[in-house]
């Protein structure tokens, strides 16, 4: 089997090239990116005979297409705003895929995708990707599901790489139209920083406000949980306090509208410039306390009872006592070691689907349980019934 690892040479898109060379059945490991400094250089730090490096350009549909004739799938982990093109380039070269973000741009490519016979799955780190398996490991239980209570913490530096400022930029935007909730049969769109609840997360992370995010997880179960008469869908995330703190003055202060500015004889958005200034400061690039931390709410009924299903997860400790954990790698394996479990199980052919499948209908929570146990990554449960 062959994976072409796109945009291999990113932070999170390396550790998940990390996890293929440490627990996947691939003759061929690909890392696809521009930068050939830096694809080379995790190349190197691999150190395996099955991983190669290719230079592409996205931009270039004709030969990025090329490049991925042959490939048994592509994991893409590109940019937000370079998913529609990554996608539609994966269906015509007639590959499986998945990528990280899942944000809807990846739909447009279905018909192609079925076409071909083969399936890509929008969305799969941790949230959106393991936060569905919990999800539908907790309705999977009950008979009926009343509330789905989505929530993460992502604790890393603001602009620790240019996508994740990105990420931080897109998802603040006040004009989004996908930062929705789901309520009675209704996808009901909401401002930033709406509908504020605090959620205990495990230690180290601990009590925080979260607010409702545009994360994929509210479309996704809504239409996987309609046989279930799920009633209410509510996703929400926060980063670092200072982060939080940095981009609700930045709302506040009209900067998310990122409207143009001049400077000299330059016009930049005015948000695009503060993403450049934190992407090159030491502020941007360090937070105190790293890692990933998932909280999933799920109410419902079980023979007539009252049920509510938390599920959680840890991961090795970022402080340094777990060799390859440390610091902001705490954070980067979390999200990128779920895209490669997803990659080996579409390669070995173990989703039915094909076109466009969301997470819930693609696989089975306790397949992805038992990998990420094996990386040192723990889903725990708590049920009370009434």
């Amino acid at each position: 089997m062959k994976v072409f690892c796109l945009g291999g040479a990113g932070r999170i898109c390396r550790e998940a090239i990390l996890d293929l060379v440490q627990f996947s059945s691939f003759d061929q490991i690909t890392v696809a990116d521009f930068n050939e400094e830096e694809g080379l250089k995790v190349v190197a730090w691999l150190n395996d005979p099955r991983v190669d490096f290719v230079k592409v350009n996205i931009f270039d549909k004709a030969a990025t297409v090329l490049l991925m004739n042959g490939y048994d799938v592509v994991m893409d982990g590109t940019t937000i705003t370079l998913n529609g093109l990554s996608t539609a380039w994966i269906a015509e070269a007639g590959c499986h895929g998945v990528n990280l973000n899942g944000f809807g741009e990846e739909y447009a490519s279905d018909e192609l995708f079925k076409r071909h016979g083969k399936t890509f799955i929008p969305g799969f780190g941790m949230t959106p990707g393991v936060t569905q398996m919990m999800a539908m490991h907790a309705a999977n239980q009950l008979d009926e599901v009343d509330t789905v209570r989505v929530s993460h913490g992502s604790y890393r530096p603001i602009a620790f790489s240019k996508s994740i400022t990105e990420t931080t930029t897109y998802e603040y935007d006040p004009n989004l139209e996908g930062r929705v909730v789901y309520e009675n049969g209704q996808f009901v769109q909401v401002p930033p920083f709406a509908r504020p609840l605090e959620v205990e997360l495990p230690q180290p992370y601990g009590k925080n406000v979260q607010y409702i995010i545009p994360h994929a997880e509210t479309k996704t179960l809504a239409e996987a949980l309609a046989a279930k008469n799920v009633k209410l869908i509510k996703v929400r995330g926060t980063w670092p306090q200072k982060n939080m703190q940095l981009v609700r003055a930045l709302y506040d202060w009209g900067f998310m509208r990122n409207e143009p500015i001049r400077v000299g004889d330059t016009e930049i958005g005015i948000m695009d410039a503060i993403a450049q200034y934190l992407y090159n400061s030491k502020e941007g690039q360090e937070t105190e306390l790293y890692g990933y931390s998932l909280h999933v709410e799920v109410s419902g009924t079980k023979d007539g009872r009252q049920a509510t299903h938390t599920i959680t997860h840890t991961h090795p400790a970022s402080d340094g006592s777990v060799e390859g954990w440390e610091r902001l790698r705490a954070y980067t394996r979390n999200v990128g070691i779920p895209m490669a479990i997803a990659a080996e199980l579409i390669a070995k052919g173990e989703v039915q689907r094909t076109g466009v499948t969301i997470p819930e209908h693609a696989f089975d929570p306790q397949t992805i349980f038992r990998a990420l146990e094996r990386r040192g990554i723990i889903i725990h449960e708590h049920v009370e019934k009434k």
